[in-house]
């Protein structure tokens, strides 16, 4: 049998190297045995030496049949035995037999051979190094001899018993092996064998005895193994026994030792412990006794505390009656939980509770109620008045007012605002309603007999007595929310100063935590190191100690100290009980002494007091209520503006007079934003609307006015008043508005006939002139309101949009023959008409400049409406432009259409052209400027060329210098002289050279 350590001469190459590294292959079905006595750490698990030598001769053919061996090598036999080292070939085998042609020749290297070097060996060589340097090492330490000896004495008694325990059958070899399984009992003893028909046989006999030897002798084989494994390890099991003889001499040391130890110890309790012991028993006795008269002294106090809460409450200290109660109920449920004296005492602070809650809420009721409804003219006298009925002694009504909130809060009475909310919601109706009663007494006109309602009355009013109504809701209203703030503000300082005083107390605990956390890091001295490990039934002494000494240092003045526990708390509330029955406790002292960081009732109340969150939540409410104050006090004045609005008296006011309302709603929104910081939208809203009707209203006048004035304008040149030059002069100047009326007694001047403007003259009608002064009123409305300035600017567009089209019905359209009664259009209509546009087209950079100033920078978009308006404007010039040029046209092509080159010259039809020539220039002349009148005569002179040069090429008359050329030249040169002769038209570059064709 190969040994485990066995190889193969030629090793194959390992499957996973990548580098041709070769591995010696191991054989899994060899088996390698371990000598009896133990080996150093550092002896291989191969046999070395002579025992490798003998199990390692050569390669077995039976168990290595599956490897590759050298008995698998195939060698050419004619190469193996040609010898390369001959000199001279001789005659051998091979001359024989191939004859003596056959040669020695060199033999190429194979190409599908890699070329081995020793580099390829060297992984292989690195890799075994260290095995090997630990195998040589192995063989100086082993005795070679004696191991091998050993190893194939333990491999040949191994064998052997092997193959002994092979003639034993596997069933006896099964973990599960047991005979009261029917399967397993039938088949160690086949009883088939000996039950025969004819009863027990000679046969049975010996098959029986047979089959009990073969038992036997499997047991015997049993036996001697189990025997032989018992013999190979009897060294370990004698270490064993003598391990455990050691292990009981050891124990029994031990329990002596304990026990002399044990000894020691009771005497050193004796002795030592004893005496200390009982003292420390009498000062426990003693703590228990000063706590005991302590909770005697501190019943004394409770018992005390139901009168002195209703002392409290006769003089409506609810404050100190609250703390009193809290610190009294925490007294109970830490120091004096089930004292049967007290058991109803609780149940009755609670009901004591209940009952100051309901006095709070209804004194906090009447306070609103009386400080709201009171009259607006007598400012502080009536609370006061209030006070003193309430109370028997003076008390600041600030004061008080800080009391019922605090403790409203104390109590967690988080809606008393809407207690507020509601009678200020009355109260603003009751203001309302004095107001008008006191405005219409004063008005001997209405009878309030027979007009009840009050929207009816001042419905009746007129503008002026309606008006000062309002100023007067106004002026009451601006008092009432400034009495409304002044509460308002007294409620939230009391509702930050808890707050405040939450957030004190939390760092405090926070400190006294830290304070605790590092205690234990503080080195104690000997006596507390001592006493903190000695316990006596149960309780640490030294905890015993430390509460005697607390208490005993509390009774001798250390409860000035930070923390206040609840006896002294309650001891100083019967102190303050016993002052306000002498009259001498002011609720502000009490809630002072609550707000005290690590009070009393800091500490006895902490739970009662809302959160950081709820207080939060009650402030954004304070806020939030002067917020609704203010929209109230708006709703109400809207009420007002409704009543009197109804039927459409303020869309019948004068501009002056919906300014001079405007203007005061203004007021009374920006006195109410800048005291409530709160912008309500409702009366602005309100306003709006009407304002919305008003300049509907107001619009509609003006458009039918203008209207009115083109429908009756007969398209003539107007004189300009000098009310109206000085309109435009001041336009001039910046400012936008109408100007003042003037005293009746000034000199009037003689009116103009021209409108002059940045050194120009405009010739215009008297439409043009009231239209400027409409739009004048347009900005003047949007500076006096400029709510208003985008609807305003809307209207504005749309007026001036309506002045263009309705005057290019009229004079382009020709409908003014029709509404007026005019005979023709002339072209003085037409130059006078384009002079307007004219006009208008001038103001409306100012128009828009004007608007943009009153306009948010988000509103600019509208705007837009000027540059469309300023195109349409300008379309229209250029239409009637080119109607005037369309007349000439027309009169040219007409005329020039009957021409003839034939004397005498000049011809009577450019007679007729120049005369119409002439009158076209008188007509537009006086009208538009020189620049204008320029460019028109420009392209009429453009229209008379180009129908000549058509007509002349009709007649054949060509620029050859005939008789009929001379002929036109003369008539040519006429045309000239008299369209040059012109008033602005001496120097017009006429360029008559155009009427010939040109050669080719």
């Amino acid at each position: 049998m190969a040994s485990s350590h066995s190889s193969s001469p030629v090793p194959h190459p390992s499957s996973g190297g990548s580098e041709g590294i070769f591995r010696k292959d191991r054989d899994p079905s060899s088996r390698h045995y371990r000598p009896v006595h133990s080996l150093p750490d550092v002896c291989p698990k191969e046999p070395t030496g002579e025992a490798a030598r003998v199990l390692c001769e050569g390669p077995s053919v039976v168990a290595d049949q599956h490897r590759w061996t050298v008995y698998n090598s195939k060698v050419n036999l004619p190469a193996a035995l040609n010898d390369p080292r001959l000199a001279k070939r001789e005659s051998d085998f091979f001359t024989k037999t191939w004859g003596l042609d056959f040669a020695e020749t060199e033999v190429m290297p194979s190409f599908y051979l890699p070329n081995i070097t020793k580099e390829h060996f060297g992984p292989y060589l690195q890799e075994t190094a260290q095995r090997e340097k630990i195998h040589e090492r192995c063989k100086s330490i082993c005795s070679n001899k004696d191991e091998m000896d050993a190893v194939s004495s333990i491999t040949n008694n191994h064998d052997k018993s092997r193959t002994e325990l092979e003639q034993v059958p596997k069933i006896f070899m099964k973990p599960d092996f047991a005979l009261d399984d029917p399967t397993t009992f039938n088949a160690v003893l086949p009883w088939s064998h000996f039950n025969s028909a004819g009863g027990k046989s000679s046969r049975d006999m010996a098959s029986s005895r047979l089959l009990q030897e073969k038992l036997s002798h499997y047991l015997d084989v049993v036996e001697v193994s189990i025997a032989r494994q018992i013999s190979l390890r009897s060294e370990a099991f004698f270490h064993a026994m003598s391990s455990q003889h050691e292990l009981q001499d050891r124990l029994t040391e031990t329990a002596r030792a304990v026990a002399v130890l044990r000894g020691r110890a009771a005497a050193i309790e004796r002795i030592m412990c004893e005496g200390p012991l009982r003292a420390l028993r009498q000062a426990l006795t003693r703590s228990n006794c000063a706590r005991l008269h302590n909770k005697l002294k501190l019943m004394a106090a409770v018992h005390q505390s139901q009168p002195t809460v209703q002392l409290l409450l006769s003089t409506s200290e609810f404050v100190g009656a609250l703390e009193l109660i809290a610190t009294t109920k925490e007294v109970l449920q830490l120091e004096l939980q089930g004292i049967h004296s007290f058991r109803h005492l609780g149940s009755q602070l609670c009901e004591m509770e209940k009952l100051i809650d309901k006095m709070m809420v209804g004194d906090f009721s009447m306070y609103s109620r009386s400080d709201l409804n009171r009259s607006l003219e007598d400012d502080g006298l009536v609370m006061e008045k209030w006070s003193q009925m309430q109370y028997k002694h003076s008390v600041s009504i600030k004061d008080r007012l800080e009391s019922l909130v605090f403790g409203l809060l104390r109590q967690r009475k988080l809606n008393f605002l809407d207690i507020y909310s509601d009678e200020m919601i009355l109260a603003a109706k009751s203001i309302v309603t004095q107001s008008v009663v006191d405005s219409v007494s004063q008005i001997e006109e209405i009878d309030t007999d027979i007009v009840t309602k009050l929207a009816d009355q001042m419905r009746l009013m007129t503008f002026p007595q309606w008006f000062e109504l309002l100023k007067s809701v106004f002026e009451n209203f601006i008092l009432f929310l400034k009495r409304i703030k002044v509460t308002l503000s007294v409620v939230r300082n009391v509702v930050l100063e808890a707050l405040d005083s939450n957030q004190k107390s939390r760092l405090l605990e926070r400190a006294a935590v830290g304070g605790l956390t590092e205690a234990p890091g503080t080195p104690l001295n000997q006596e507390e190191a001592e006493l903190a490990y000695l316990t006596h039934e149960g309780l640490f002494i030294s905890d015993a100690l430390n509460d005697a000494q607390l208490h005993l240092g509390a009774s001798t003045g250390q409860e000035q100290s930070s923390t206040v526990g609840p006896r002294q708390a309650l001891s100083r509330m019967d102190g303050c009980g016993s002052d306000s029955a002498s009259g001498t406790t002011e609720s502000s002292t009490s809630r002072e002494h609550a707000f005290q960081p690590g009070g009393a009732a800091i500490s006895s109340s902490e739970d009662l007091m809302p959160s950081d969150l709820e207080l939060g939540r009650v402030a954004n409410n304070i806020q939030e209520l002067l917020y609704t104050a203010s929209d109230v006090s708006h709703d109400r004045c809207v009420k007002v503006l409704m009543a009197r609005a109804k039927d459409g008296s303020l869309e019948r006011l004068s501009s002056a007079e919906f300014v001079f309302l405007s203007q005061a709603v203004e007021g009374f929104v920006r006195d109410t934003e800048k005291l409530c910081c709160r912008r309500s939208v409702s009366l602005r809203g309100a306003l709006q609307s009407q304002a919305n009707r008003f300049v509907h209203r107001f619009h509609e006048e003006r458009k039918t006015k203008l209207s009115l004035l083109l429908d009756n304008e007969r398209w003539k040149q107007a004189e300009v008043p000098a009310e109206f030059q000085d309109l435009v002069n001041s336009i001039a100047d910046g400012r936008i508005t109408l100007p003042d009326r003037k005293p009746q007694g000034t000199e009037e001047r003689k009116p103009s006939d021209y409108l002059h403007i940045d050194g120009q003259k405009y010739a215009v009608v008297g439409t043009v002139l009231l239209l400027i002064r409409i739009f004048l009123e347009y900005c003047q409305c949007v500076n006096d309101i400029p709510s208003i300035s985008t609807d305003m600017l809307t209207r504005l567009s749309d007026l001036l949009k309506h002045f263009n089209s309705r005057s290019c019905q009229l004079v382009l359209g020709a409908g003014a023959l029709q509404v007026v009664g005019l005979k023709t259009i002339t072209t003085k209509n037409l130059a006078l008409a384009s002079r307007c546009l004219q006009l208008v087209v001038h103001y409306i950079p100012v128009i828009r400049a004007h608007f943009e100033t009153k306009l948010a920078p988000k509103q600019y978009s509208v705007l837009r409406h000027f540059d469309h308006i300023t195109k349409d404007y300008n379309d229209h010039i250029a239409e009637i432009s080119a109607k005037l040029m369309a007349i000439m046209d027309s009169l040219f092509e007409k005329v020039l259409s009957k021409y003839e080159v034939k004397a005498p010259m000049p011809s009577a039809c450019f007679r007729n052209v120049c005369k119409q020539m002439a009158k076209m220039h008188e007509a537009l002349y006086e009208l538009l400027p020189e620049e204008q009148a320029q460019m028109l005569f420009l392209r009429i002179n453009a229209s008379f060329k180009m129908h000549l040069k058509r007509q002349l090429a009709r007649l054949g008359v060509h620029h050859d210098g005939g008789p009929q050329h001379g002929l036109v030249t003369v008539d040519v040169a006429f045309y000239t002289e008299n369209v040059q002769s012109l008033r602005a038209l001496e120097m017009l570059d006429l360029n008559m050279a155009e009427i010939w064709e040109q050669k080719r």
